[in-house]
């Protein structure tokens, strides 16, 4: 079953209710990571995939790593796509991984040349395993390396060109990218290849003071922001009513919560285009 509509982010406070209930969603996301050491909670996602579209999101394949794809991860991650047969496999245009060990960030790249050879690479490989098309997310943006000559657009769909992954437009980290670095929102989502966007994010932000000024933390621990909103329909306009997906993480609310927002999501994608209005 391929995704359509709005989904959300499967979290384990909300397993058991979505299993007994069923309700009016699109599709689930999981995070591959949770899922890796197989046992009872896979046989549940085997379970749901009947009832629902499932989109695996990887957060630890360290795509932007120079040292490469960790090979083990990888293995890891390609077992579990082969047993769930999701319809969407995605990870982040990031690294976290260094001489071995995992950090527990997604760790920003500079936009060059020589990280856009590496990235590349990882991703044509993950590909190769994989045996599929990866889609690959833009990061949330907090710093600027100094050395950084390619606009985050532009890398991306010299991403896709090179390699042929498709791209995952979360709308959140646009936003919070250009509150926390300058730079326009909408131009931003103007600049990327429209045909190359397979998937979009929404999430919640949260707005910190940083010496005086506001500073914008992607934390998945609220409500998309009514900016964010604005943003998504213009998204839309651009990409066409693509998959979307909630995203909540922190502070997690009762699912009919979250339901809610997926509502909001899928009203602006029936006016989009050809969605089956809820």
């Amino acid at each position: 079953m391929h995704p359509s509509g709005c989904g959300i982010g499967l979290r384990a406070p909300h397993v058991a209710e979505v299993i007994e209930r069923r309700p009016a969603i699109g599709w689930l996301e999981i995070h591959a990571e949770n899922y890796m050491g197989g046992g009872p909670a896979v046989r549940e996602l085997e379970w749901l995939r009947a009832d629902y579209p499932l989109s695996v999101h990887g957060v630890g394949l360290s795509l932007g790593s120079a040292e490469g794809v960790d090979g083990a991860h990888l293995e890891r991650l390609v077992h579990l796509v082969e047993r769930l047969q999701p319809a969407l496999v995605s990870e982040h245009l990031s690294w976290s991984v260094t001489g071995g060990a995992y950090l527990n960030h997604l760790l920003p790249l500079p936009y060059t040349e020589d990280a856009l050879d590496v990235l590349c690479a990882n991703v044509g490989r993950a590909q190769e395993r994989l045996g599929r098309r990866l889609l690959v997310e833009n990061p949330s943006g907090y710093l600027r390396f100094r050395d950084s000559s390619i606009p985050e657009p532009e890398f991306l769909n010299a991403l896709a060109r090179r390699t042929g992954c498709g791209l995952l437009c979360d709308v959140n980290n646009v936003y919070v990218t250009c509150a926390n670095l300058g730079g326009e929102a909408t131009a931003w989502i103007n600049a990327l290849d429209a045909g190359a966007v397979a998937e979009i994010h929404l999430a919640g932000h949260a707005v910190n003071d940083a010496d005086g000024r506001p500073m914008l933390i992607d934390d998945h621990g609220s409500a998309v922001a009514d900016a964010v909103w604005g943003l998504f329909e213009q998204a839309l306009r651009r990409f066409g009513a693509v998959p979307t997906l909630i995203e909540w993480d922190t502070d997690v609310p009762a699912l009919e919560v979250l339901l809610g927002e997926a509502a909001k999501a899928h009203g602006r994608l029936a006016r989009a285009g050809d969605v089956v209005a809820a």
